[in-house]
């Protein structure tokens, strides 16, 4: 039955029909459901920006580091957040540091990128991090990035490029869709030398492009490898791959004096907590030296 209800104004009266016990059990759901999401959202909210203050907090004891000018990115694993921090627990760290100060030969302005991926690691305090926490890590990867200016200055070559070739049945720049990130042997390098006679009494500038004197710009081929820690650059040949390159007429006897301007071994460069560099490779336009190691103890300020 429905209640009657009676218009004041009027005097009339029309007759209410009750809810349906479906329909408000529907409405009550549905109440329901949008509470949980709206509290769902809320706790996910709050996780995320406990995550962005401890990776924050991170990322000021990593800049402790002599090393560093600059914050360092910092990406730490594990959901729920709080969960992983409150045990000091966590799947792992990312870290990217960018501008960080190598010696360069006759220069004081080159820079690399340096990073880490960290396995699992466990922390004294997982909300907060200082500078000379130790923090345990079940493994860690290492790198120091040169991009191709920089590489350059190291080389005396400010014109340098870095490309690494696909395959060789494959045109492209080998990119993931050539199906090859990284390589070591068979880098294409392209660059301006001065060639000899070099007046050693004339201030050679950085870029042989500025020279006076004769140049020449090349492309050649390259294997990186790691000497004692540092990087070896080989020149092998010129390069006459798919790639886009510049040929060059150079004399015969000139061939091995233009090879060894691209061939060094550099100084040692920097690298995450003095982690040794066991392999060289090309990416892209960029030359990485990478190490890793087992499991250790790690300070943030010594990165």
């Amino acid at each position: 039955m429905g209640r009657f209800a009676v218009n004041k104004a009027t005097g009339e009266g029309r007759r209410q029909r009750a809810e349906h016990p479906r329909r408000a059990l529907r409405r009550g759901i549905g109440i329901g459901i949008v509470a949980i999401v709206v509290l769902g959202a809320a706790a996910l909210l709050a996780d995320t920006l406990v995550a962005m203050r401890a990776e924050h907090s991170l990322s000021k004891a990593l800049l402790d580091s002599p090393r560093l000018s600059y914050d360092p990115e910092v990406t730490i694993s594990g959901f729920p957040f709080t969960s992983h921090a409150r045990a000091g627990e966590f799947g792992g760290a990312v870290i990217t540091a960018r501008g960080v100060s190598v010696d360069c030969p006759e220069l004081t302005d080159c820079h690399a990128e340096m990073g880490a991926t960290l396995g699992a690691i466990s922390v004294p305090d997982g909300f907060e991090f200082q500078p000379s926490d130790l923090i345990h890590t079940s493994s860690a990867q290492a790198y120091t990035r040169l991009d191709s200016v920089n590489l350059g200055r190291m080389l005396g070559i400010i014109d340098l490029t870095v490309n690494t070739p696909a395959p060789a049945d494959r045109a492209g720049g080998g990119g993931p869709a050539d199906g090859l990130l990284r390589r070591t042997s068979g880098v294409l390098l392209t660059g301006t030398v001065a060639l000899p006679p070099v007046n050693r009494a004339t201030d050679v500038p950085p870029s042989a492009s500025m020279y006076p004197g004769p140049t020449v710009r090349v492309s050649v081929a390259a294997d990186l490898s790691v000497d004692d820690g540092r990087l070896r650059i080989t020149a092998t040949d010129f390069y006459r791959g798919p790639e886009e390159h510049v040929e060059s007429d150079i004399a015969d006897d000139l061939h091995a004096y233009v090879l060894s301007r691209f061939s060094t071994l550099l100084g040692p460069v920097p690298m995450p907590w003095a982690i040794t560099p066991t392999e060289a490779t090309s990416e892209g336009s960029d030359v990485l030296l990478i190490g890793d190691t087992g499991a250790r103890d790690l300070r943030p300020d010594e990165f």
